[in-house]
């Protein structure tokens, strides 16, 4: 009997769907990615209690794709990242049952879906409030990142570890977080500042954090941010703005 019950401890520790013995919603906020939306949801760990796309004013079949696919589609015409994750949030907050964990993550493929199990692991196992997935360059394949991209992750950590003492390596946008944590950050970046104004809020709260490594691999399309000099100007200047709006307080 005790080795049955060693065998199943172990099973259950070692099981990758057991991270999702819980309530996980994952939040996808979508401009014009119907050529990669229903990839990403298919490779979501079935678990999940429910895909939120919110649409932000697309003009293709990201909607009907999503919908296909399985998700729950939200409509937010008023451009902005910030905007869709927010849309995504207040959509939650009338539901009968609380979440347990939200999960954030882009509609480009560029992430590995299926890491969602590796990314809420610390909230489960080990009561940690927020989880980043972060892109290493070991697990990034080659030109999954602009130099724009890399080196605004480069000064917007280390500005953070100079003014806050914090450990981020990345602001990457595949990321857990509880649901309870979440209210009482009391988002409000409609943009390009969304990332960054979480993690700052994260330090800001005292909340306990950590990273985990994972893949990244190009998108499907052109980033509607990194990928364009409008996009790549008005980011920079957003988490830059927000990274010394909290330095002073």
């Amino acid at each position: 009997m005790v080795q049955i019950q060693e065998a199943c401890k172990w099973i259950n520790n070692n099981d990758p769907s057991n991270a999702l013995m819980t309530n996980i919603k994952v939040i996808i906020p979508a401009f014009n990615e119907a050529d990669s939306i229903a990839n990403v949801i298919k490779e979501i760990p079935k678990n999940v209690s429910e895909i939120i796309v919110v649409n932000n004013n697309s003009t293709d079949d990201t909607a009907l794709n999503a919908r296909d696919a399985g998700a729950t589609v939200l409509t937010e015409n008023r451009m902005g990242y910030g905007y869709a994750c927010l849309m995504g949030i207040n959509y939650i907050s009338k539901q009968s049952k609380t979440p347990d964990i939200i999960v954030f993550m882009d509609g480009d493929y560029s992430d590995y879906p299926e890491e969602l199990s590796k990314v809420v692991k610390p909230i489960v196992e080990n009561d940690v409030d927020f989880v980043i997935g972060a892109r290493t360059k070991a697990l990034r394949e080659e030109g999954s990142m602009t130099p724009q991209q890399v080196f605004g992750n480069a000064l917007a950590t280390t500005l953070m570890k100079w003014f806050f003492g914090a450990s981020f390596t990345d602001l990457g946008p595949f990321r857990a977080i509880k649901y309870s944590k979440l209210l009482e950050l009391e988002m409000e970046d409609k943009t390009y500042g969304w990332t960054v104004e979480m993690q700052l809020k994260v330090l800001k709260k005292g909340f306990t954090y950590t990273e985990v490594p994972v893949r990244y691999k190009k998108r499907i399309g052109i980033s509607k941010v990194s990928g364009t000099v409008k996009g790549t100007i008005f980011a920079g200047i957003k988490i830059l703005g927000w990274i010394f709006k909290y330095s002073l307080k």
